[in-house]
């Protein structure tokens, strides 16, 4: 029996998959706006965030962000070359990333490594590099904002219901031997705790195929994507297609 616990996020509804990039773009643009700062954001692979990154490289968006100061991460990583079209950074980089963000900027999970452990080593290490600790610390979070999906049998990032590194609490980025869903891959994921170290966690479901597993999340079923919580503010973004038809708000 699955175990549940309460469902922790706030949900904002939205009509279509066009307004769910139009809203998930002005949190993001808001989040950089409020750190006057360097600004770090994680990204999403998969299918769920391309139009947001197609709506971020328009012209009327891309002058809303300053992007001498915004650096971008990916919260995984399918263990494959960088131009191979599974590389979840090389669609980031394709679609927004290349045309608008220096590339000093830009900080993909490099899969040139032997494995995906050994990946995940050198990720984590950059990571700490940037944020300047070996410890994370709830105060001075990693991330402003760390953009998420969520797969069928509730997986995010490359954490997946059962898999070890979905209780990991030590590791920043562990490596994944192989995912047990489309594409049949090695990955590389981020952690709970790296994941939770932001201001912002935005989830983005659209879809009538995501109606089903949105269901068991927002019922506050144990899985990757309802344990993964930010020590800031935690949000699901969801058109009409993907919300159940019982939903009520939140």
């Amino acid at each position: 029996m699955a175990r549940h616990h309460q469902f922790r996020a706030k949900v904002i509804a939205v009509s279509d998959s066009v307004a769910l990039a139009n809203a998930a773009a002005d949190r993001i643009v808001a989040r950089i706006a409020a750190n006057g700062g360097r600004v770090a954001i994680c990204l999403a692979g998969g299918s769920s965030p391309k139009q947001l990154y197609g709506l971020l490289a328009t012209a009327a968006w891309r002058k809303r962000i300053p992007w001498h100061r915004v650096h971008w991460f990916i919260g995984d990583e399918r263990f494959v070359a960088a131009g191979d079209p599974l590389n979840n950074m090389s669609m980031a980089r394709r679609t927004v990333l290349d045309a608008c963000a220096p590339s000093a900027n830009i900080h993909p999970i490099t899969t040139d490594s032997p494995d995906p452990d050994a990946a995940a080593g050198r990720y984590e290490r950059e990571l700490q590099a940037f944020y300047g600790s070996q410890e994370l610390d709830a105060l001075r979070p990693l991330f402003d904002v760390v953009l998420l999906g969520v797969g069928p049998d509730g997986h995010t990032a490359s954490l997946f219901p059962g898999r070890p590194a979905i209780e990991e609490t030590e590791r920043w980025v562990v490596g994944v031997d192989m995912a047990p869903v489309e594409p049949l891959v090695p990955r590389v994921t981020l952690t709970l705790p790296a994941l939770a170290s932001c201001r912002e966690m935005l989830f983005e479901a659209a879809g009538a195929e995501k109606r089903a597993i949105l269901a068991r999340v927002l019922g506050g079923e144990n899985l990757p994507a309802n344990r993964a919580h930010s020590i800031g503010e935690t949000v699901w973004l969801a058109d009409q297609a993907a919300l159940p038809e019982d939903f009520n708000g939140q």
